[in-house]
């Protein structure tokens, strides 16, 4: 069963990001694509690892730099321990502190290994804010930025397909051809009699 928020409006969110400061998350406001990815637990095994993957596609992968992607991490734990994974890790993108779970119940994440643990969950947001897909595996963090790479290569190919095509608007302004004139036409315009 599809996620219930794919091709919905994805939800904007106002939660502290790791260096203390409340961080508002406006999809479609940008104009870009979103990698929003929800994550168990900071500094663990596969939470480190999925966010460094997505650190090294911000730099590394084309598509990830030609489409100006916002990654955004979120997960539970407080404004200081998403701080000190930041900064230990490296991480060039916003970490958002979802103490409350106000941001995993707006997004419907649930609890992954049988409820023992938070999702890991990735939403991939189009450049007009619309969840286009989402990802629910919490034990493959490696499919995180591959599903996201994917889903840019698709996002992009749409857009220029868009680009290329005319708008039924633009198709109506078109005016249409001037029949040409043949000789037939032209012979009978001259024996025409104008004037007095």
């Amino acid at each position: 069963m599809p996620h219930p928020l794919v091709g919905k409006e994805a939800p904007a969110l106002s939660l502290p990001e790791a260096n203390g400061e409340t961080y508002t998350f406006e999809p479609g406001k940008s104009g870009v694509p979103i990698a929003l990815f929800f994550y168990p637990k900071a500094g663990t095994y596969g939470c480190t690892k999925e966010a460094c993957q997505f650190r090294d596609a911000l730099t590394e992968k084309d598509v990830f730099k030609n489409s100006n992607v916002q990654v955004v991490g979120v997960s539970g734990d407080s404004v200081e321990k998403q701080k000190q994974f930041k900064e230990k890790q490296g991480l060039t993108y916003p970490i958002l502190s979802d103490s409350k779970g106000e941001a995993r119940k707006a997004y419907h994440v649930g609890k992954g290994l049988l409820g023992l643990t938070d999702a890991r969950t990735t939403f991939v947001i189009d450049s007009k804010g619309i969840v286009r897909e989402v990802l629910d595996a919490t034990l493959n963090f490696g499919a995180h930025s591959k599903f996201v790479n994917k889903w840019l290569t698709k996002l992009a190919a749409e857009e220029k397909k868009d680009a290329t095509e005319p708008t039924p608007a633009a198709a109506e302004e078109t005016p249409a051809p001037v029949p040409e004139a043949t000789e037939d036409s032209t012979a009978n315009d001259a024996t025409k009699v104008t004037g007095p």
